[in-house]
């Protein structure tokens, strides 16, 4: 696998390293020795699969506060979507700064987001699978989200607003105030 370093501190991008032959091909998508090699949790504790229907759907911007906060592995196995990621982590040097990666089913690229690390992706296109690993439960007292359309975030979505397709939880997430200091991962 190879692991690079994304502009948010603690974020990954991990491509697989193919090997192929007559066969077909064969690739690692996870090895918690490369992980710990890059500072990278790897205990996970659940595996979940989304699929979303129709192109321009957001689902995001989510994150967990302590002392459920969690690291994800997020990958696109079925169509295209473009994975976001926001630093709500108090303190940081990329402090609500954010940082988008395009993920294909066929692409063989994963993102690492790490604690306190708020996430979200489009569907570029109808019919999109992903699965993630999370290395804590979800615990829905805990669960946080913030408007996908936030100005203070700001940011570019390829699809943008009307015609992105939001849960009702997701469109009543709040704006963020001045107020807000972050979170403790």
């Amino acid at each position: 696998m190879e692991f690079t370093a994304l502009e948010l501190p603690g974020a990954y991008l991990i491509e697989e390293e193919s090997r192929r032959d007559a066969r077909g091909d064969l690739s690692r998508i996870f090895c918690a020795r490369e992980f710990a090699e890059h500072g990278l949790e790897s205990t996970f504790v659940q595996v979940n699969r989304s699929r979303t229907f129709r192109r321009g759907t957001v689902r995001g911007l989510h994150y967990q506060i302590p002392p459920a906060t969690e690291a994800k592995l997020f990958r696109c196995l079925r169509g295209s979507l473009l994975h976001v990621m926001v630093d709500m982590r108090r303190g940081s040097r990329s402090f609500l700064r954010w940082h988008a990666e395009v993920l294909t089913g066929d692409g063989g690229r994963m993102v690492y987001v790490p604690r306190g690390v708020a996430h979200a992706m489009q569907a570029l296109e109808d019919d999109v699978e992903t699965m993630y690993s999370t290395t804590t439960h979800y615990a829905p007292e805990h669960e946080r989200g913030c408007r996908y359309d936030d100005p203070r975030i700001g940011i570019a979505w390829p699809i943008a607003p009307p015609q992105a397709i939001l849960s009702d939880k997701d469109r009543a997430f709040p704006l963020l105030g001045s107020d807000f200091e972050g979170v403790h991962p």
